[in-house]
């Protein structure tokens, strides 16, 4: 085991630090986050217009016109995501860059725009929905990082138009922006018009085919999930944020998949899922508990078993906070990173839940989740069932995952508690000796 920790601190750990540390990456995951408050709103909206899966509520929700007015905030949400993300990501990479965010991102927003393909109407032209939401995120990520590139290049250069000081900021930085911002909105104009000169159509349609298709296809997989969990835990165990290194890469991937099923839930609420794997997918059934390991089973697992004094403090510590997914007081407090007893089931407790929950998914024991963002912080059980779309099943997965979990980890953390339980002992017979000779020096003084 010591063997072991010592080749991922040795291999894994500069790379984890690398990706930790990537400013292009950060402002992805940080980027897209800004468009979640629209997400979940949206994703609670279409759950009420398609009636929790009851035919009766969703009837009256329809005859009273209630519907249309749900599905038109759930289209003003969910489905701008991607012009959230690319304005989000762009201003994220400009600050870490030093550069203007605000201008960088409306820059960026403007050569999204510009590449999305339009539709003609009988009122007029417009912009497909699809592009607009998750669909887009591929473009949005790539038009704003390069977008943000360009303009920072052209800052550090000094190639802009200078005010005067007394010019007011607000006024300084449009104009600062002025030939980067005409440099990038016509590269691309350019882009698209080459573009939709060619089957693809737009820069959409490419990266759909180059990129879309192949990513999705690993992960929305079995074996995609179980990779991903497994590299998010590996980088977690060495001191790492696992799920801000993997989340950056792979959010896009499983929002996309997880918008596809909300189009079809949207459509009809009977219709079967087209992904299993999706954000709310990972979230909720494999990181069971919040982040890497599944750690809520740990939570439980001290809660049930420990017998040394630290962790049975400590059991009431992490507790409240592990009810809510929040994993951080048990990973660092127990801890779980780099102590080689816990390895073993921070690892493999979270293939396990992808296993069983995609298998149960898979054979329709239980409903596939439905495109509904459920906030983090929602505790399970509640979060299963709303997540599958009002669907018990949801819930009784997560608590049959809860349970195997906790009995999973069990008999790793006895190992760790038997030690602490040792050390304690040790110390407690430590200070008696000194107590001892305290009194003997006494009594001859």
């Amino acid at each position: 085991m010591k063997k072991v920790t010592e080749l991922l601190e040795r291999y894994l750990m500069p790379i984890g630090a690398k990706l930790a540390a990537n400013k292009a990456l950060n402002a992805v995951r940080d980027g897209i986050a800004y468009a979640m408050p629209l997400v979940i709103v949206g994703s609670l909206t279409m759950l009420i217009a398609n009636g929790f899966s009851i035919d009766a509520f969703k009837t009256w929700l329809i005859d009273n016109g209630s519907f249309d007015w749900l599905v038109k905030i759930t289209n003003g949400t969910f489905g701008l995501m991607g012009v959230v993300a690319v304005f989000g990501i762009a201003y994220r990479y400009a600050q870490e860059l030093k550069v203007d965010g605000v201008s960088s991102g409306i820059i960026a927003l403007s050569g999204y725009v510009i590449s999305t393909p339009t539709i003609m109407a009988k009122a007029g032209e417009g912009f497909p929905l699809t592009y607009m939401g998750a669909s887009g995120l591929f473009a949005a990520i790539l038009i704003a990082l390069v977008s943000t590139k360009i303009f920072a290049w052209f800052m550090k250069k000094d190639i802009r138009i200078k005010m005067p000081d007394g010019v007011p900021p607000a006024v300084a930085n449009s104009f600062a922006a002025l030939i980067p911002g005409a440099v990038i909105v016509l590269l691309w104009g350019a882009i698209y018009a080459g573009l939709a000169a060619t089957p693809m159509a737009s820069i959409h349609g490419i990266l759909q085919l180059v990129l879309g298709g192949p990513l999705s296809a690993f992960g929305g997989s079995l074996a995609g999930a179980i990779v991903v969990s497994i590299i998010t835990s590996l980088f977690w165990f060495i001191g790492v944020h696992g799920g801000n290194v993997t989340g950056a890469i792979m959010s896009p991937i499983w929002l996309g998949l997880m918008a596809e099923n909300a189009k079809v839930y949207s459509q009809n609420a009977d219709a079967t899922m087209p992904h299993i794997v999706t954000q709310p997918f990972m979230d909720l059934f494999v990181y069971l508990g919040g982040g890497g390991g599944a750690t809520i089973g740990l939570v439980a697992a001290m809660v049930l078993t420990a017998k040394s004094k630290e962790f049975k403090t400590l059991a009431k510590l992490i507790t409240p906070p592990g009810l809510f997914n929040i994993n951080e007081p048990t990973m660092f407090g127990t801890p779980v990173v780099l102590n080689v007893y816990l390895l073993i089931p921070f690892i493999f407790v979270p293939v396990i839940n992808a296993i069983i929950a995609y298998v149960t998914m898979a054979t329709g024991i239980v409903h596939a989740t439905v495109g509904v963002v459920i906030p983090w912080t929602m505790p399970p059980i509640i979060s299963g069932f709303l997540a599958t779309g009002s669907h018990i099943s949801g819930a009784v997965l997560q608590i049959g995952l809860f349970v195997l979990d906790t009995l999973l980890y069990i008999p790793f953390f006895k190992l760790v508690d038997r030690q602490r339980q040792m050390l304690e002992g040790e110390t407690l017979a430590d200070e008696t000796s000194e107590e001892k000779a305290f009194e003997g020096q006494s009594v001859e003084a």
